[in-house]
């Protein structure tokens, strides 16, 4: 191949690409997700607070983030009036500073973890699309490392917690305006087997 085809080709490599990405998302409904699994799938039985809204898919409510915790314990996480129904916290621009409104549910969690040693916490950060790439993978590192801090100091072991970071990858809300913003800066509760 000559260097006169090489942007046509890169030019069309990129179009399949959205065309599959677009195909992806058309295929998966679109809409609203706060719980950080594939953009565009909205979480069963969850409101944009990422608690429970009492709503079933006839399944267990979004069992998702909750596969390390023993079955009789679930109830307790999706029950609305239960702060570990709380399993996102959300942020300010350009902030690592967790907001009061979640201090409740933070001191559930930790005291959770304190009260089941075998039971695992991954705490996922994200951020909104703005702001390069490296600068959002480190905002999101420093969220989840807060909220990591703030439940150990509520009773956990910093052992049962990890932290990883998202940055701007995995929204949950697509778009480009002030409410997807919100909802995309936000640490994910992840309750895991290991």
């Amino acid at each position: 191949m000559d260097h006169s085809t090489r942007p046509a080709v890169r030019g069309l490599s990129i179009a399949v690409v959205l065309v599959a990405a677009a195909f992806t998302l058309t295929a998966c409904g679109g809409g609203k997700n706060t719980r950080g699994g594939a953009p565009g799938m909205p979480a069963a039985g969850m409101n944009d607070n990422g608690q429970s809204n009492g709503m079933s898919s006839g399944r267990d409510i979004d069992v998702r983030g909750l596969e390390g915790i023993p079955a009789e314990d679930r109830h307790l996480f999706t029950d609305p009036n239960n702060p570990l129904s709380t399993r996102t916290v959300y942020f300010d621009l350009d902030s690592s500073a967790i907001p009061s409104r979640f201090s409740q549910a933070i001191q559930a969690h930790g005291q959770y973890l304190a009260n089941h040693p075998n039971v695992h916490l991954r705490l996922e950060g994200n951020t909104d699309e703005r702001g390069t790439r490296e600068y959002n993978v480190a905002l999101g590192e420093r969220r989840a490392d807060s909220v990591k801090q703030a439940i150990v100091l509520s009773g956990a072991n910093a052992g049962q917690i990890s932290t990883i970071s998202y940055g701007e990858e995995r929204p949950a809300e697509l778009g480009q305006n002030a409410q997807a913003y919100s909802k995309n800066r936000r640490v994910d509760f992840i309750y895991t087997n290991n």
